[in-house]
């Protein structure tokens, strides 16, 4: 399994409408490619001024999943980010194996 995390420090004069934005059509959005089996929004518990930090995560079954997600639709709905929050965000992605889970 693979997660794809989105780290995003979102300004705080739009981080409400932006989750409401992000929780409500692009997550959605993402999860409908097709690529990914689940995810988690979490909010990073850190002091950051000016800003609001947030882990986006995707979890794939495969490489070959990610790389879909990747060439066919990453490109279109990280401009309709962009442009939608232009100049109030900062983000970078991390691309991890996961090796191990265990729920109780």
């Amino acid at each position: 399994m693979i997660l794809y995390n989105v780290t995003i420090n979102i300004d705080n004069t739009v981080e409400p409408e932006w989750l409401d934005w992000m929780k409500s059509t692009h997550i959605p959005d993402v999860m409908n490619t097709g690529c990914f089996t689940k995810n988690l929004v979490c909010k990073i518990n850190a002091e950051s001024e000016g800003g609001t930090s947030y882990s986006i995560q995707y979890f794939c079954n495969s490489q070959t999943d990610l790389d879909r997600y990747l060439t066919t639709h990453a490109t279109k709905l990280q401009q309709e980010h962009a442009l939608k929050y232009q100049g109030k965000f900062a983000a970078f992605r991390t691309l991890l194996d996961v090796i191990h889970t265990h729920e109780v």
